[in-house]
């Protein structure tokens, strides 16, 4: 995407020659509805404020997720298991795309919360919710309901497998918006500083779903068993409702951020423009993992045993490694959104500080989270109803290797997070591209030339493109680029004089 310059667009992004002086912000923030002390108080206290509840809700979010799995399991078989787990790894390549705004709207409103200005951060959030629910509904669920049958069939989903994830995937994509209103609210509450309002709606939401999944799942009374695709009816009934309600919130106020008012409902597409230049390449970076993600499901469906390495993956890989992965994602957030607010306060070093603590917090969790994963993985894969030998053998593969990639990705997570949250969101694109498909994928490959490729092989790949993730993330951080991004929109006031 060219570059537009300030006077085309009430945003911009420059990379100044050195970091920011002592009068990069000559107006100190004002003290009014945002924490002040993420930018003035205690490094570790402002990290663990937004990272905890953050955390707590994604944990509780995967616990659900896991219920689910092992509901489906029991009741339809690994078959099922391994439809959820090939539906959502399609399903979250198409949505990684959308959400992506909500990366670019949390760089701005971080940088202009920490610097007090409270009518750029409502501006840009309700741009953000304008496109995203464009996109979703125009082009997101027509597309996504007429392409499921051929994503299926890209992924080599097993005629059993395909038969339970086509009517959950359909369904996801047909009614995805509510999902997209709470991760677009959450991101713009965390990075205004308020991280317990998402955890008390994710938490909501998630023992709302759970509800409706045990009922519409397995049946109760006169609503009958709907199986596989009861998981998505649930979870699109209750992001829905909780979507309704935080619109009126959104327009009623009484939150960090709300819509604002007076200023007409159209797009302004200058701020559009600004969202997708600090969004797009975190979506391309999305795609391009999740991407990966899906030829890595191509290379396990060809194997002799695919629906049960399928089925392992799904459980393994997409559910129980996200206990990792998802109080990771909360610790990123919270590394962006404290970096990102210290930047936009003109504290760079508390920003470069706010990462390094993240990091500390997200290994010392996989660390305690592999620790199962190596000494009682046939236990964990029992939870989900997986008995037989041959899935429960490969299961165990994988949570051992896991145990060890927990580590590589949890680190580097944080610091994707320092590095998106104070505006380079490119340079994690380019590290996602070697490190989830060019390695892992090249690796798959030549063995799969050269030999024979086994369930093993696939989960070694997956470990050294973690590896080489966190390796790169760190270095690009520390190499300090990121110190001369500089944010702004202009006053409504002078785009409406000009």
């Amino acid at each position: 995407m060219t570059n537009v310059t300030k006077q085309e667009a009430l945003s911009s992004v420059a990379e100044m020659p050195g970091p920011p002086g002592p009068d990069a912000n000559p107006s100190p923030p004002e003290k009014g509805r945002y924490d002040r002390s993420i930018v003035e108080g205690p490094l570790r206290s402002a990290v663990w404020k937004i990272a905890w509840p953050t955390m707590l809700t994604n944990v509780i979010g995967g616990l659900q997720g896991i219920v689910d799995h092992a509901l489906v399991g029991h009741l339809v078989g690994f078959s099922g298991n391994a439809a959820i787990g090939v539906a959502w790894q399609i399903f979250i390549v198409v949505i990684v795309f959308i959400t992506s705004l909500f990366t670019g709207m949390s760089v701005l409103v971080a940088r202009f919360a920490g610097a007090g200005e409270e009518e750029k951060v409502n501006r840009t959030v309700y741009q953000a919710f304008f496109t995203a629910v464009g996109i979703s509904l125009l082009i997101m669920a027509p597309l996504g309901y007429s392409l499921s049958p051929w994503l299926l069939d890209l992924v080599n989903a097993a005629p059993e497998v395909k038969a339970e994830a086509l009517p959950f995937l359909r369904i996801m994509f047909l009614f995805s918006i509510g999902m997209l209103l709470f991760f677009m609210l959450s991101g713009a509450l965390r990075s205004a500083g308020d991280a317990r309002t998402p955890m008390i709606l994710g938490i909501a939401m998630t023992v709302l779903n759970l509800v409706l999944n045990v009922i519409l799942i397995r049946g109760l009374g006169p609503i009958p068993a709907f199986g596989t695709a009861g998981s998505a009816m649930g979870t699109v009934i209750a992001s829905g409702l909780l979507g309704v309600y935080a619109l009126w919130k959104l327009w009623h106020g009484g939150w960090v951020v709300s819509f604002p008012r007076g200023e007409g409902f159209g797009p302004d597409w200058t701020i559009i423009r600004s969202l997708f230049r600090f969004g797009l390449p975190t979506g391309i970076q999305g795609i391009a993992m999740n991407v990966g993600g899906v030829f890595m499901l191509a290379f396990i469906g060809s194997l002799a045993q695919s629906a049960a390495a399928q089925a392992a993956f799904a459980i393994s890989y997409s559910q129980l490694f996200s206990l990792i992965t998802w109080s990771s994602i909360g610790l990123m957030g919270a590394a962006a959104a404290v970096a990102g607010q210290n930047l936009g306060a003109g504290h760079p070093d508390r920003a470069n500080a706010a990462v390094h603590v993240a990091a500390s917090f997200g290994f010392a969790g996989a660390a305690f989270i592999g620790i199962f994963f190596l000494f009682f993985p046939r236990q964990l894969l029992a939870i989900f109803g997986m008995n037989e030998p041959g899935v429960v053998e490969i299961g165990v593969q994988l949570l051992r290797v896991l145990s060890v990639s927990g580590l590589f990705i949890a680190v580097a997570l944080t610091y994707t997070g320092g590095l998106q949250g104070t505006g380079d969101t490119r340079s994690p694109l380019y590290i996602s591209i070697i490190s989830q498909i060019i390695v892992p994928l090249s690796i798959c490959f030549v063995i799969q030339q050269t030999s024979t490729l086994d369930p093993i092989n696939i989960w070694i790949a997956i470990l050294v493109g973690h590896a080489t993730r966190c390796a790169l993330t760190v270095i690009r951080f520390n190499q300090g680029k990121w110190r001369g991004i500089a944010v702004d929109i202009e006053p409504k006031a002078k785009q409406s004089a000009s």
